[in-house]
């Protein structure tokens, strides 16, 4: 293991940020200056440093085998420095794809679903209440000014989405993985919809069911607890807004979700699909191990596609994209205000859940670390361009050419952006 050592050393020398190493033998490496220092307990964790594996290192630091000091976006800048290459850039053979197809079609039943989304939405709505904003939106925020806060560019976001799907009074309106409710009270409030909300969450669906009562808004807002496969099409919906959802579909079942998405909207409706993407084309998870940890700790379950892929199983199942928005750099930001808020916050949080009980309780303190590296390493994802924010607009034409001004729009999207925009 000596020879690990200078290996290591030449790998700190290169960084932008001094780092102290403190070794299983108890002696110590540090740069001068150093402002991360990494204490690791036995060789065989400091080897999967020497050999770059960020979410290995990352594992050990939740488990305990890893001690970590200094601030988060001072480690976050080691991560980068240590990773091998481009994290976006793993295998796409064919034997890779077929077991990463196979894979995706056993994880996504409804049972499995719902438990991998209580995983991690009903670990503490306390806990998130802690770093999220007051409408607790967990999703990208839209900085329409670079002078904005957390909480107004969360506003933001939610009539950016509200205007595109240009909602009106009374209309049926629909979000699928609905939060705790801010989309759909904004869309209420503002707007006068008439709003479905479906989640899977418990947590959620019992807040959303409080704000409902709350704001009085009881027969023209409902929060049910379903999946997007058992919604009913004898009804469908004038608009719909997928936010933070199609992350979860899984890639085996991305037909199946937009033909539902199909099946729910009348003709000529809206539909928005807001969700992550993959930064290359053909990989499902961040390399160098940073995928792993997030499919063990954050999000079972969770898959990745690309915008182009995303689009064709939109164009598939008979939706029309009209307008698609990359938002990557807004949820980098968005990501680094959670983090810094929890990172101001974490003998609150400790204490937060440590009072849930059951799972929360006996794994704060890993929970906790988990959420530290996820939000930071998510934070670091978007800046560097390996993970992607897509808002996709699609219409299902209802094949009337000559019904709209525009002669041929077949929906009620005007093939002009000016809407959006203009009061």
């Amino acid at each position: 293991m000596q020879s690990l050592i200078p290996k290591i050393e030449s790998q700190l020398s290169s960084l932008s940020v001094p780092v102290a190493l403190q070794l299983p033998d108890g002696r110590e490496v540090s740069q001068d200056g150093a402002r991360v220092t990494l204490a690791f307990k036995d060789w065989a964790e400091l080897a999967k440093l020497g050999r770059r594996q960020i979410g290995a290192i990352g594992e050990a630091y939740v488990e305990g085998r890893v001690q970590i000091e200094g601030a988060m976006r001072d480690l976050i800048d080691v991560a980068v420095g240590l990773l091998p290459g481009n994290p976006a850039e793993t295998d796409t053979g064919w034997w890779s794809r077929l077991q990463r197809r196979a894979k995706s079609r056993g994880s996504h039943s409804l049972g499995k679903d719902a438990a991998q989304i209580e995983f991690h939405y009903d670990v503490s709505d306390d806990f998130y209440a802690l770093w999220l904003d007051a409408r607790r939106v967990y999703s990208c925020a839209y900085f329409r000014s670079a002078d904005m806060t957390l909480a107004q560019a969360q506003e933001a976001k939610l009539d950016h989405i509200c205007r595109k799907l240009m909602l009106k009074p009374g209309e049926r309106y629909l979000d699928i993985g609905s939060g705790w409710g801010a989309l759909l009270m904004w869309a209420a409030e503002h707007y006068g919809v008439d709003a479905t909300g479906i989640t899977l969450s418990k947590n959620q669906h019992a807040h959303v069911q409080r704000l409902i009562e709350e704001k009085g808004l009881q027969g023209r807002v409902r929060v049910e607890l379903r999946d997007y496969r058992q919604l009913d099409n004898a009804e469908p919906f004038d608009k719909i807004s997928s936010v933070g959802m199609f992350e979860h579909v899984g890639s085996a079942n991305m037909g199946t979700y937009f033909r539902k998405l199909h099946s729910l909207l009348v003709p000529g409706g809206l539909v928005m699909n807001h969700g992550i993407t993959s930064g290359g084309l053909d990989y499902r998870q961040l390399g160098a191990g940073m995928g792993d940890f997030i499919e063990k700790y954050i999000f079972p379950g969770g898959e990745l596609l690309h915008v182009t892929h995303v689009l064709r199983e939109t164009a598939a199942a008979g939706l029309e994209m009209v307008d698609t928005e990359n938002l990557r750099p807004h949820y980098a930001r968005t990501l680094w205000a959670w983090s810094d808020t929890l990172e101001s916050r974490l003998d609150e949080a400790r204490e937060v859940l440590q009072r849930s009980g059951g799972r929360q309780g006996e794994n704060a303190e890993r929970i906790l670390r988990a959420y530290r590296l996820y939000l930071a390493g998510s934070a670091m994802s978007f800046e560097q361009g390996w993970i992607s924010l897509h808002q996709m607009l699609s219409t299902r034409p209802d094949g009337q050419v000559d019904a709209r001004t525009l002669r041929g729009a077949q929906s009620e999207y005007p093939f002009v952006r000016d809407y959006i925009y203009s009061k």
